[in-house]
């Protein structure tokens, strides 16, 4: 259920994730004025003691979470070289197989304009939703047993076939690197860390005995807001392929379009 909510956009999470802080201080520090303090011996010097718990709270806090961001997005950076560098590996291969005889130029050139197809069509929509495709591999078996069969009979097709498998491993490399990122994020643990961590340093900011209660709301909103951004920058980066900044195959369109839609 958690996992969905990578799939609906932005405008909905952003807010969502503000708003449902913002509504917890409100009615957090209503609650807590009304019930709680008036049961507790608090005094104005209370509040040294109160800011610096806070203060204490939200540097541990902070912490934690600045980690988790770099974090996520040292990982959509890293996620976005592989896809780079695959579809930079895929056209660097089919360069190399144009410089074979026929018929085995056509056979090598057809499955990898149909591996590259597959990706930008068959499994980029299945990746935008975590699930992991498999059609790719029939095409690359089929490219590698063509590409084993043949035996180089010059010196020059030696040199060429032995650069076509170096480009070839290359791009299974990078084609298995981009499919170990696909359920790529933080771990559910670190997810319960943030959003708790995120509740307890609200729930910290209600115990100060402030006389104007609009002060302390509005002192309470912005710190909920502030707090809701940070959340709502890691879950967008959480997950390289999903959501509306997800990485789109547009390299390998790229390298379709202009490399292997006219061979």
């Amino acid at each position: 259920m958690f996992d969905s909510l990578f799939d609906l956009p932005l405008l909905v999470v952003g807010p969502a994730i503000i708003g449902l802080l913002c509504l917890f201080a409100m009615l957090g520090q209503a609650l807590v004025r009304r019930f709680v303090l008036p049961r507790m011996r608090i005094h104005v010097d209370d509040s040294e003691y109160t800011g610096a718990m806070l203060q204490s709270i939200m540097v541990f806090y902070g912490l934690a979470v600045a980690l988790m961001a770099v974090s996520v997005s040292q990982t959509y950076s890293d996620v976005s070289k592989v896809v780079s560098a695959e579809a930079t590996n895929l056209a660097a291969l089919y360069r190399d197989v144009s410089g074979y005889p026929e018929p085995i130029r056509t056979r090598l050139q057809t499955e990898l304009r149909d591996y590259t197809d597959q990706i930008i069509h068959g499994a980029w929509p299945l990746i935008t939703h975590g699930k992991v495709p498999t059609a790719g591999l029939e095409h690359m078996n089929r490219f590698q047993a063509v590409l084993i069969a043949f035996e180089p009979g010059t010196e020059g097709q030696k040199l060429l076939h032995g650069e076509t498998l170096r480009a070839y491993n290359l791009v299974i490399q990078a084609r298995r690197l981009r499919l170990d990122a696909i359920n790529t994020g933080l771990p559910a643990v670190m997810w319960a860390v943030i959003v708790a961590g995120a509740f307890i340093g609200l729930s910290a900011s209600f115990f100060f005995k402030v006389e104007d209660a609009r002060l302390q709301g509005i002192q309470g909103l912005l710190l909920a807001t502030f707090i809701g951004l940070v959340i709502f920058m890691i879950f967008v980066l959480d997950r390289p392929f999903r959501g509306d900044l997800g990485l789109k195959p547009d390299p390998y369109q790229l390298i379709y379009n202009q490399l292997m839609s006219n061979p």
